[in-house]
């Protein structure tokens, strides 16, 4: 996300909590995929869950930027 997209939805989860929910995990996935990738070497299950941690976290971005400009 861009600086001013994470200006804004800083703002915004103040006072709406779905989008601090969604923020939260987001942030929290990243840390998750972060974790995962600095390994030299995952096994073919660790390859799987990265993978579908990126395909969450893409979704709850997503969703997150569509409140974001509902509000």
């Amino acid at each position: 996300m861009q600086a001013d997209e994470i200006k804004k939805i800083e703002e915004l989860a103040k006072t709406n909590p779905e989008i601090k929910e969604l923020y939260e995990k987001h942030a929290e996935l990243k840390k998750v995929i972060q974790k995962l990738e600095e390994k030299p070497h995952r096994l073919p299950a660790e390859e799987v869950e990265l993978k579908t941690l990126k395909k969450e976290k893409l979704e709850v971005k997503t969703n997150l930027l569509s409140l974001v400009e509902k509000a």
